[in-house]
């Protein structure tokens, strides 16, 4: 029998072991998910003098990025506020993340997801200083707590759009865009803003989509072998 006409193994071609298998498929989602794990254990262990010098040391806020921008941009990448939402987290995660990096590929879902968080981050806290400067909002908001993961999932929200068939996909991304814009429209908050700025960097990666088989295998012509 042909091998394309083989039913396809589990992730990483493991199909007697479909829970590793699956981690295995998308390694940067589930080494991201176990930082953060990590870091939620050690904020529930901390006295609320540490975690409150622990967040805000790893905040991407704007003295933070005067201060430390390396730092800030990578540190509030693994790190969330509540430990108490990690469960929900590891779901995202496993719903948005990990289907988008094994679709992909890792290297080119971190390009995506990198690319929201920093460019997300960095527009939403220049709003925030021209708020400061127009004396809209308290200069106090330069030492707010901006910390978590939720641009980078936000982008891979958006990517996601290109894997779902049609029609199905513009019912997902009637969906993503309402779930996105209503926070924006209503409570104008920078964090509102972050996030529909990664769900549009997310579906401007649609280029990035091309040609990408099962797997982040790119579809490339293969001349049939020579008959015998």
């Amino acid at each position: 029998m042909p091998s394309e006409l083989l039913p396809d193994a589990a992730p990483g071609g493991e199909p007697s072991r479909p829970l590793r298998s699956w981690v295995r498929s998308s390694p940067g989602t589930h080494l991201w998910l176990l930082v953060i794990a990590i870091t939620s254990l050690v904020i529930a262990l901390s006295s609320d003098g540490l975690e409150h010098y622990l967040l805000h040391r790893n905040s991407s806020n704007l003295y933070q990025l005067s201060h430390h921008p390396v730092r800030a941009l990578l540190g509030s990448a693994f790190w969330i506020a509540d430990p108490a939402d990690f469960l929900l987290y590891a779901v995202l995660f496993e719903v948005f993340h990990a289907p988008v990096e094994r679709w992909l590929g890792t290297l080119r879902w971190f390009v995506v997801v990198a690319t929201a968080h920093i460019a997300a981050t960095l527009i939403s806290q220049k709003v925030v200083l021209e708020a400061i400067q127009d004396h809209d909002v308290p200069r106090s908001m330069a030492h707010v707590v901006d910390i978590g993961v939720s641009y980078g999932l936000a982008a891979s929200i958006g990517i996601l759009t290109y894997r779902i068939p049609r029609p199905w996909r513009w019912f997902y991304l009637a969906g993503a865009v309402a779930f996105f814009a209503v926070p924006l429209c209503t409570s104008h908050t920078y964090t509102d803003l972050g996030h529909a700025i990664s769900l549009a960097i997310g579906l401007a990666f649609w280029p990035l989509t091309r040609g990408v088989g099962p797997r982040g295998k790119s579809l490339a012509y293969e001349a049939p072998p020579p008959a015998h």
